[in-house]
């Protein structure tokens, strides 16, 4: 089984959730960081899947190695699922976490507990050097807390109150208990499913 792969993500939040999830599932395995001269994909795909599916296919085409990528997207129901694929850039272009859990907030004022129904949704994509490819994809339902909370994990965590967490955020959580129900650690472990049975078919 192919144990050596490049991130395309050069976000060090998202690589180490990525790194410790893969680890567990596949044991030992080689994750490359992304090279420091491969410029960032720019993202315009129309769903989740072209996103990871375009970091993917870029990476590895600029290395000549096996690639993994993801895009996440968090589908808020009172906003009509944004921000979507927009997640990361809610705010505008150059979005800090802070900016994007701002507006989200923002734009969710007024709305009751109840009606704050929420996903996070996760493909995970993996680009072998002779074009084939493996996709996988996981998502969690949850609701937006009125307020942030906790100091862990990165963008919406502190937002964001998944079914099964016992009423904290993601945020409040440790990187082991929210890789257990989050929508990334779903989607990797369903892709780390599929690399298995990639090589066992």
């Amino acid at each position: 089984m192919t144990t050596r792969f490049v991130l395309a993500t050069a976000n060090p939040d998202k690589a180490a959730e990525v790194r410790h999830i893969l680890t567990e599932a596949l044991g030992e395995i080689d994750l490359m960081p992304r090279p420091a001269g491969v410029d960032d994909v720019e993202e315009d795909g129309e769903t989740l899947e072209e996103n990871a599916r375009l970091k993917a296919v870029a990476l590895a085409a600029a290395t000549g190695e096996a690639a993994v990528a993801d895009d996440t997207g968090l589908e808020v129901d009172a906003l009509g699922g944004a921000p979507g694929v927009f997640s990361a850039r809610f705010a505008g272009e150059h979005a800090t976490y802070a900016d994007n859990v701002a507006k989200l907030l923002g734009d969710l004022a007024g709305v009751e507990p109840a009606a704050r129904t929420a996903r996070f949704r996760t493909v995970a994509f993996v680009r072998f050097p002779d074009g084939s490819e493996v996709v996988a994809s996981g998502f969690v339902e949850g609701h937006i807390a009125t307020t942030a909370r906790g100091s862990g994990g990165f963008g919406y965590d502190p937002v964001f109150l998944p079914e099964g967490g016992a009423g904290r955020t993601f945020a409040e959580m440790s990187l082991v208990e929210k890789n257990a129900v989050s929508h990334r650690g779903r989607a990797f472990r369903a892709l780390a499913d599929a690399l298995a049975a990639r090589q066992a078919g």
